[in-house]
């Protein structure tokens, strides 16, 4: 299709979605990157790298859960509102993921432990790159929108995991909203307000986030008048319960291009329920 063909469909077709916007937002996690291996390769190759037996992978898996919800709870968005280096609250989180799956280090144990960590987090190594990814988001550009990304994420990831796993600020993604720079985070729809405002001051209505969860990325978007649209990548068992919601569910991006560049009057007019 030639790029700006969708700009001049005969009157007889419908526009497409993608002619009606203006910017696109993504989520990063599910969407555009995924983890590589287990939580418990990293903890394990941490502890033993400190002389440490490798620790039980699904009690750390579990410790970590818990831990990272309760310091969620106790200090949102990365502890942006105390203002607490990134380093504080992963160390505090940690911490508390060992002694929840019941690891009790000493305290040079424990640093020599979480400084692997948390260098291993902030660089590519734990994660790998959809291959379908790159190529979308350059699509999106290149069609003239403005694409921004919007995650439940420190500056980490904006300065550094982002660019090593090539997705650069200005060739792949215009703009961010970080959870932990912003100070707000999904699901709270403010987060979206933030992207809308940061692309220019872009109406709901010509703007699409795409993402792969229902509570954190549609129904936030959704709330504010956004197009949104959900991947369901790993075939989950909750992506009907997302259908049955009336949320449009594709595979990938490839199918997201092919579904933003074609005529979706009938996906807008047919009822989630009969999808």
């Amino acid at each position: 299709m030639h790029p700006g063909h969708h700009l001049h469909s005969p009157p007889s077709m419908s526009p497409s979605l993608l002619s009606k916007l203006r910017l696109v937002t993504v989520d990063v996690t599910g969407t555009l990157i995924a983890y590589r291996g287990q939580l418990g390769d990293y903890y394990c190759m941490a502890a033993k790298s400190a002389g440490m037996l490798c620790p039980d992978y699904a009690r750390v898996h579990q410790g970590f859960k818990l831990a990272y919800a309760e310091m969620s709870r106790r200090h949102p968005c990365f502890g942006h509102a105390a203002a607490m280096p990134n380093a504080e609250w992963w160390k505090m989180c940690v911490r508390d993921s060992f002694a929840m799956a019941g690891y009790d280090y000493d305290d040079d144990t424990f640093e020599r432990i979480f400084r692997r960590i948390y260098a291993t987090f902030g660089s590519s190594a734990p994660y790998t790159v959809f291959p379908d990814a790159r190529r979308f988001l350059r699509w999106l550009r290149g069609s003239g929108l403005v694409v921004g990304v919007v995650s439940n994420a420190e500056s980490r990831y904006r300065d550094v995991v982002l660019p090593a796993l090539g997705l650069h600020q200005g060739s792949e993604w215009d703009f961010g909203v970080f959870s932990g720079i912003a100070g707000v985070e999904k699901p709270d729809p403010r987060i979206y307000e933030a992207a809308l405002e940061a692309a220019g001051g872009v109406a709901p209505a010509e703007a699409l986030h795409i993402g792969d969860s229902l509570r954190k990325d549609y129904a936030p978007a959704r709330s504010l008048g956004m197009h949104a649209l959900l991947l369901d990548r790993f075939g989950t068992a909750e992506a009907e319960s997302w259908r049955r919601a009336g949320a449009p569910v594709l595979p990938d991006l490839a199918a997201a291009r092919e579904w933003l560049a074609g005529d979706v009057t009938k996906e807008e007019a047919e009822p989630a329920t009969a999808r």
